[in-house]
């Protein structure tokens, strides 16, 4: 099975205040470049560093990532 990962991390920065991407890794502890990788769909975080994003917005899990399943076949 495939698939891909999406988020709304942009979309919830935006609404936090236009948080920049070095503050919300900042927050949860990677740089800059790993949040901007993540938000571009270049990288899939940890579970840890998953929950530590929703947990910055105050928000579930499913509510910043979404698993788009693709079956091969």
């Amino acid at each position: 099975m495939d698939g891909s990962i999406a988020n709304k991390m942009r979309t919830l920065r935006f609404l936090n205040g236009e948080m920049s991407q070095a503050d919300l890794g900042q927050r949860i502890g990677v740089t800059r470049q790993t949040i901007a990788a993540i938000e571009a769909g270049k990288y899939s975080p940890s579970l840890e560093a998953a929950f530590r994003i929703a947990q910055v917005f105050n928000v579930p899990l499913g509510e910043v990532f979404q698993w788009d399943a693709k079956d091969r076949g």
